[in-house]
């Protein structure tokens, strides 16, 4: 575990989480600045700052989680896709985001953006309440799937 790590102390239970699943190997949770309702975090428990530094065993398992959720969130949300992507730009421990996508814009690159200026704003944070009863929906539809 890294000291400084919040993704580390998070997957310890050293700091609070809206968690939806977990297993020897992973944890997954809310976001707590959501892109939209239901979006989720996996990491790894084990400290691995980038995705390509994880053994092959665990990004399978992350990879198939991830897949669970997003089908679960299709069917929750009502939508037709659901994105999944390893990052570790914010927080260097490697992590996936689950996001149901209501818009095709929802998870998009710079590069496909024709303003050359924009700005930016963080996600509002879901309130305590909201990040409960999202996180019993996901894990009550994971544990029964």
């Amino acid at each position: 575990m890294a000291a400084t790590c919040p993704f580390c102390a998070i997957a310890a239970g050293e700091i609070p989480s809206h968690r939806v699943f977990e297993d020897e190997v992973q944890v997954a949770f809310l976001d707590i600045a959501p892109i939209r309702e239901g979006h989720v975090l996996i990491v790894a428990r084990d400290h691995h700052a980038d995705f390509t530094e994880l053994p092959e065993a665990v990004a399978q398992r992350m990879l198939s989680l991830g897949r669970r959720i997003g089908l679960l969130q299709k069917r929750l949300y009502g939508v037709e896709r659901a994105a999944f992507f390893f990052t570790g730009s914010d927080v260097p421990h490697v992590h996936a985001h689950v996001v149901p996508m209501v818009e095709k814009t929802d998870v998009t690159s710079r590069r496909y953006i024709a303003e050359p200026e924009l700005t930016f704003r963080a996600p509002p944070h879901a309130s305590a309440a909201e990040l409960v009863a999202v996180a019993r929906r996901l894990a009550e539809g994971l544990a029964g799937a």
